[in-house]
């Protein structure tokens, strides 16, 4: 018996590694690039250099045949040109920038058909960045009267327990609450020992998907939502395939021209209705609150915490919704990238967006907060992300990660993580 269950370890321990080892895949040209600068911020007016290097196998490729663009980030380079580095590394003259913002230089390089790109970002005085869009004069009045609105709607919360989910520290489940219109559906985890607990709202990126639950097995409340108004834990569903390219596809910019019927409304009035919901739990503390998330999700904490002062936290990656009046300036804006054609270069639509961006919420953002990016990302884009994070006037942590994009590394989660557990008091 002993030798059949030595036998059936060891062929799972053969076929799991073999997976492994089948997923993984390297990178077999390496483009380094980077700003001169020792902290890749350079001031306004001085001359940008970067350092380009092409490696394969772990060696430099001599006489690389490179070409390069360079410019405002996601604007029309303004300088581009060809080179050929003869040891597999050089420098390359970037320019100067009369104003506050980012320069981006994108490297491109083929060999035997195959075309490799990578690019390199550098900050001029970014923490000088200031939004172009504008505040309305009733933004306060109109986010009050929408929460009082929301206010006089009942909770009617459903909760479903998951025991799939759950494990022997925690219970998971599936839970509903109603909203200004609709639904908000997320996953709730809730520690199995009796006692109160802080608790973590976490906010969802763009795009729609099921969840699966968070802070599983550790001392906190932890509710993460959806914000379309479906359930969350259709795990084998084609719905939100569907719904991506169907029904919700480019739902960033339905009802645009209206503020009060703008998709994000209801999006916005969600994350302070799941505070309700939290605030409801017999398990909750009733004091101590976070709200954390990325890219569409660190817009929507800054806006929560922006919309909600029983935050008492926030953790906010790669904010989008920045400052999307940028390309109406002449510079980057933020996701999801309007105003960059006729259809939304609309004056409602324009107007609609001054009380939806979240430069215009990061203004009343009063509690401590952390924040994280780097200067390469081109989904949100560092100028649009630095205006909204210069007029933070509360207790505000910026850990950047200059040459990461739309990602994080793990360090960099775990940094996220590790603070905003300590500001909770969870061990």
């Amino acid at each position: 018996m002993k030798k059949t269950v030595l036998f059936l370890f060891f062929l799972v321990w053969i076929i799991s590694f073999d997976s492994l080892a089948q997923s993984q895949q390297g990178q077999y040209i390496r483009i380094m690039v980077s700003p001169s600068a020792t902290n890749m911020v350079y001031r306004t007016g001085e001359a940008i250099a970067f350092d380009v290097a092409i490696y394969k196998f772990g060696q430099l490729v001599k006489d690389a045949d490179i070409r390069y663009e360079i410019g405002p980030e996601l604007m029309k380079p303004e300088i581009e040109g060809q080179m050929v580095l003869k040891n597999g590394s050089g420098q390359i003259k970037g320019g100067r920038l009369s104003v506050p913002g980012f320069v981006r230089c994108k490297i491109t390089y083929q060999e035997n058909g195959e075309t490799y790109q990578n690019t390199g970002t550098a900050g001029i005085d970014p923490e000088s960045i200031q939004p172009t869009t504008s505040i309305p004069d009733d933004f306060s009045e109109f986010w009050k009267k929408s929460k009082e609105e929301l206010s006089q709607i009942p909770l009617e919360p459903v909760l479903t327990h998951l025991p799939d989910r759950s494990t022997h520290l925690t219970d998971v489940y599936h839970v509903q609450f109603r909203n200004i219109s609709g639904y908000i559906y997320g996953i709730l985890s809730k520690p199995k020992k009796p006692g109160h607990y802080p608790a973590i709202l976490h906010v969802p990126g763009a795009g729609i998907r099921p969840y699966y639950g968070a802070n599983i097995n550790e001392n906190v409340i932890s509710l993460q939502i959806g914000i379309h108004g479906i359930p969350v834990n259709l795990y084998d569903s084609p719905i939100y395939q569907n719904l991506s390219a169907g029904a919700l596809k480019d739902y960033n910019r339905i009802f645009l021209e209206d503020k009060d019927r703008y998709y994000y409304k209801r999006v916005y009035l969600g994350c302070v209705r799941a505070v309700d919901f939290l605030y409801s739990l017999d398990e909750f503390d009733g004091e101590t609150l976070a709200v954390m998330g990325g890219s569409q999700g660190g817009a929507l904490s800054i806006v929560t915490a922006g919309l909600d002062d029983r935050i008492d936290f926030l953790v906010s990656y790669y904010p989008a919704l920045s400052d999307l009046t940028g390309y109406l300036h002449g510079r980057a804006g933020g996701w999801p990238h309007l105003f960059k054609d006729e259809w939304t270069n609309q004056p409602a639509k324009v107007a609609t967006s001054r009380y939806y961006d979240v430069a215009n919420f990061a203004r009343f953002v009063k509690v401590p907060g952390f924040y994280s990016w780097g200067f390469n990302d081109n989904v949100c884009p560092p100028t649009s992300m630095y205006s909204a994070y210069n007029v933070i006037p509360g207790d505000k942590m910026l850990s950047l990660y200059q040459d990461a994009a739309h990602w994080r590394y793990a360090e960099q989660s775990e940094e996220g993580h590790a603070w905003i557990m300590k500001k909770l008091g969870v061990e």
